[in-house]
């Protein structure tokens, strides 16, 4: 029998390596004979360096770089274990836990750093790029991220324009000649799993300015800026990146990354598929197990569990999922794939307790899928 572990991290208690290694623990003990193969998963969001460096036996590497207010910052990122892969969580860089709250100001925050991990992932030889663009503290549409690769953001008197999301409103023109020349043998792709465009009521700035400290009149200064930006970025690249769905994304930088880096927006969950190799891995397995933090009605939407399901449900394989927290709306998993969902909590603990005893708890639950299995056997 061979049965394929696919879970994300439980967050705040176990990465998702961690859970896989629980979940073959106590399916081993009634299963011995089974063989077990181990893909940690993720969505894209935070964990998603780590899942993929744990996948392909890479590693993460260090790096001082521009933190989110002009001051350095230790960052990180993952390199596969072929060498070919970086994969960024712009987070890590320029993230909004990164700024104390009272400093929270998308008027002068900046991507820079980021920019910065895209650099020294070049520096490494890559041929492949893998961002994850939540949970950043920015709106400065990408600026910061591509002055750090050699772009000139330029004023009306040839000026580099300043840091931050009320700099972009002063750009007249984008000078490309100075960009990264590696950056033209390399594919970029970035997990993006909303919507927004990079302007409007549903843009960048109305949609997630506040979160990062940004006041109505702010709200309304950075989306005319992201206008703006929007517009010389057209004039000067030919890229209409302004209503473009994801482009809106951490502040803009998902419009940015399409204008000046050619980066593909896609699912965070199926660019994760796609480097793990999860579905070569599927093909002969006898079944698949899952799971994550919470399982409710929202994780049909581009959540790890419901990703690695569609994918075992293309070989009619059946799929097992676990969760410390399964909410009653969690049956519409069902029709995505989810054949059962298992939460591994043993009655009314703490949350504090199910943190704690995540990995015995998984453990167990585990067996008693086991068990389960090799009754039906």
């Amino acid at each position: 029998m061979k049965i394929v572990i696919a879970p994300d991290s439980f967050k705040e208690s176990l990465t998702a390596l961690e859970a896989a290694i629980a979940i073959e623990s106590g399916m081993k003990k009634i299963l011995p004979g089974a063989s077990f193969i181990k893909v940690p998963m993720a969505d894209g969001g935070e964990g998603t360096v780590q899942s993929l460096v744990d996948a392909t036996d890479g590693r993460l590497i260090t790096k001082t770089v521009t933190g989110p207010l002009g001051t350095p910052v230790e960052a990180f990122f993952g390199i596969s274990g072929d060498e070919k892969t970086a994969v960024i969580e712009m987070a890590a860089a320029s993230g909004l836990h990164l700024v104390p709250a009272g400093e929270r100001n998308p008027l002068v925050t900046t991507t820079r750093g980021t920019g910065e991990l895209i650099g020294a992932a070049l520096d490494l030889g890559v041929e492949h790029i893998i961002i994850g663009i939540g949970g950043s503290a920015t709106n400065d549409g990408g600026a910061g991220m591509a002055r750090a690769l050699g772009i000139l953001l330029l004023d009306s008197d040839g000026k580099e324009i300043g840091e931050g999301g009320g700099a972009i409103g002063s750009l007249a023109a984008v000078n490309m000649d100075g960009l990264d020349k590696r950056l033209e043998s390399v594919k970029i792709e970035v997990a993006c799993d909303v919507d927004n465009p990079l302007t409007g009521k549903r843009g960048a700035s109305h949609i997630f300015g506040p979160q990062k400290g940004a006041t109505q009149d702010m709200v309304e200064i950075l989306d005319n800026n992201l206008h703006h930006f929007a517009r010389i970025i057209m004039k000067d690249i030919g890229k209409d990146i302004e209503q473009v769905p994801g482009a809106g994304a951490a502040g803009g930088l998902g419009g940015g990354l399409m204008a000046f880096l050619s980066a593909e927006l896609k699912r965070g969950v199926d660019i994760v598929l796609e480097a793990t190799h999860l579905e070569s891995q599927i093909l002969d397995a006898d079944f698949v197990i899952t799971g994550e933090g919470k399982i409710d009605g929202q994780t049909i939407f581009g959540k790890t569990p419901i990703g690695v399901a569609k994918t075992a449900k293309r070989h009619n394989v059946p799929v097992i999922a676990i969760a410390g927290n399964v909410a009653r709306d969690s049956e519409v998993v069902h029709e995505h794939g989810i054949d059962a969902v298992f939460s591994i909590v043993p009655g009314v603990v703490s949350l504090e307790d199910a943190f704690k005893n995540a990995h015995t708890y998984v453990e167990k639950i585990a067996a008693n899928i086991a068990t389960i299995i090799k009754l039906s056997r």
